[in-house]
């Protein structure tokens, strides 16, 4: 299931509609929508204040539908707190995968975003080079 249709999957169950998750998180309706038919990529903390909204936690948000498998390991010659280790399940581990690609994408985001600047900064120092010749030639 992806993240999308968990968001949606989640606001339904707690019966509330798209202009009242919208209104708690200070998002217009329509900004939010694009968010549930997945036209938007929710960050980290966007994620973090729409599961605060639903009142759930994010990693009950980032897991529902998922399979939980917990491993444990013991050794009975030594003290059972000690001596069990829990190994990530594969929710806890889908959980921290799903993410990192999220922060990924946001960099992404944010190194194009630079790259835009950084092409409009170039165009007016051209600019301004090409302002000064003419203050130059006059």
């Amino acid at each position: 299931m992806k993240i999308q249709e968990k968001i949606r999957f989640m606001r339904e169950l707690k019966n509330c509609s798209q202009e009242e998750l919208a209104e708690k998180l200070g998002m217009s309706t329509y900004g939010y929508a694009k968010i549930e038919r997945g036209e938007t990529k929710a960050t980290i903390p966007k994620l973090e204040q729409i599961a605060e909204a639903l009142e759930i936690d994010m990693m009950e948000l980032l897991t529902f539908g998922e399979k939980n498998v917990a491993c444990l390991i013991g050794d009975n010659n030594q003290n059972h707190q000690d001596s069990t280790h829990i190994i990530k399940s594969e929710t806890e581990t889908s959980f921290e995968l799903q993410k990192q690609q999220l922060i990924i994408e946001h960099l992404q985001t944010l190194l194009a975003q630079k790259e835009k600047e950084n092409e409009y900064l170039q165009e007016l120092l051209a600019m301004q080079k090409r302002l000064q010749q003419q203050q130059k030639q006059e």
